[in-house]
């Protein structure tokens, strides 16, 4: 399959060895990269332990967090020239195939499918609303590279991804929903929990922009 799957870690060794080792007990075969955001902790032994243990597994160290949406724009448009790109978040696990043969079959069926994920909406901040914008949610992500190029690159936000896929419909190309929870199951903030957004005083104005309905 022409798909480099991608998993950004950050600080996080001990949920990143469960993300690789149940994605590549199910996809032996597959590509995985692994890229670290400028971990300062003993992330670096246990991707190199992960690299030694399993096939067709690379990785790539950045020297500073640059935040897991302008990581993923870096993978995109430096890194891999792969025809799809699937992201995995570091804090998932995978228990069942089957899902990337068939999100590539349903992505080269339709050349108007850009992404296909767990659907979510989303008002102008970022946030859950049922009448909000459609996106697609980053923990495990499906995307066609050479449509994600045509638009504004994924931002370091709570929802890196809203002003490209907003470009991208306005263009005409379409976000399909999959049952990924069937698959993998995604424990939620696992990085963030931890460290945060990262996002400061921004990101406390915009929750209670959001929370006053503004």
């Amino acid at each position: 399959m022409a798909v480099q799957t991608v998993i950004i870690n950050y600080q996080t060794p001990d949920l990143l060895q469960v993300a690789v080792s149940s994605f590549k007990d199910i996809y032996p075969n597959e590509k995985l990269l692994i890229v670290d955001n400028g971990s300062t902790d003993n992330s670096k032994s246990v991707i190199e332990s992960l690299c030694k243990k399993y096939l067709n597994v690379e990785f790539l160290y950045l020297k500073q967090n640059i935040y897991h949406g302008p990581a993923m724009d870096y993978v995109a448009r430096e890194h891999c020239k792969d025809e799809y790109l699937f992201f995995l978040d570091s804090d998932t696990e995978t228990y069942k195939s089957g899902f990337l043969e068939e999100l590539q079959t349903l992505s080269g069926a339709n050349e108007n499918i850009y992404a296909l994920g767990e659907l979510l909406r989303v008002n102008k901040r970022g946030f859950k609303d049922v009448n909000g914008d459609p996106i697609i949610a980053t923990p495990f992500l499906f995307l066609k590279r050479e449509i994600y190029l045509r638009f504004p690159p994924f931002i370091h936000h709570g929802q890196p991804t809203m002003k490209n896929f907003s470009e991208a419909i306005k263009a005409g190309f379409k976000l399909v929903d999959y049952p990924m929870d069937d698959f993998i199951k995604h424990h939620w903030r696992g990085t963030a929990s931890r460290f945060g957004y990262g996002l400061g005083l921004k990101g406390k104005l915009e929750f209670l922009l959001n929370k006053l309905g503004l």
